[in-house]
């Protein structure tokens, strides 16, 4: 874990020496939030996409939004959302999914135009996920395709902490019979928690639900304690 730790350190530091555009560089000189920080003292942000698929190679990002949060309170004042031009068509499937029409999109400002607000909405903070795959490949693989270089950051994903507690809980005939885990999707982690359903594939309510969630998490799993070293990634 402790090489961990150097490593974002040590990378961010490395980042901002090589990244070329000024709104990368300005995110990566703040560097990466204390690791040794307790839960209950840190500054959160949730961060959620929605795209038009689920290939990052030739789908792209079509919502960000974004909540900042702790263990005790959600600030939604301060939570945002922006709609944005993907380099791609909308599909079908995808108008159907996430309700964002081709008109609203022909609207939207491309996701450079806005990079600037999203960095800063996030400098400072841990960033919180629910499956980390979405937000880190699909943001790296836009800005490559916009600015020709990515963006590397840690999250503390609340799908792996579920992993984690339910594993835990795991009988060893589980275990032996191969029995497989309840669903870690974010409603039905959620739902296990007693927490209201909310409608799911908007970027603003599903970071919303993914901060809920790990205020969830940290009472019932995850001692308030814990030090963000053990649990990002």
């Amino acid at each position: 874990m402790q090489g961990k730790i150097i490593s974002w350190q040590s990378r961010f530091k490395r980042l901002a020496e090589v990244t070329k555009d000024p709104r990368l560089k300005n995110f990566y000189q703040q560097g990466v939030p204390d690791p040794f920080a307790s839960l209950e003292s840190t500054d959160f942000v949730a961060l959620d996409f929605e795209t038009t698929g689920l290939d990052p190679a030739k789908d792209d990002i079509v919502s960000v939004g974004v909540v900042p949060f702790d263990l005790k309170r959600i600030r939604c004042a301060q939570a945002k959302h922006w709609l944005v031009k993907p380099n791609c068509m909308l599909s079908e499937e995808s108008v159907i999914l996430h309700r964002i029409t081709h008109s609203q999109i022909a609207m939207a400002p491309d996701l450079s135009d806005v990079l600037d607000e999203i960095l800063s909405a996030l400098r400072g903070k841990i960033i919180v996920v629910h499956y980390q795959f979405v937000e880190k490949k699909f943001f790296h693989a836009a800005l490559m395709s916009r600015l020709g270089e990515g963006i590397e950051f840690p999250v503390i994903d609340t799908m792996v902490i579920e992993k984690r507690a339910i594993d835990k809980h795991r009988s060893w005939l589980d275990w032996i019979c191969r029995k497989p885990i309840p669903s870690i999707r974010l409603a039905d982690c959620r739902k296990r928690y007693g927490l209201p359903y909310y409608q799911p594939h908007h970027a603003l309510s599903d970071a919303l639900a993914t901060a809920e969630l790990l205020q969830a998490q940290s009472q019932y799993y995850l001692n308030p304690k814990t030090m963000i070293k053990d649990i990002w990634g």
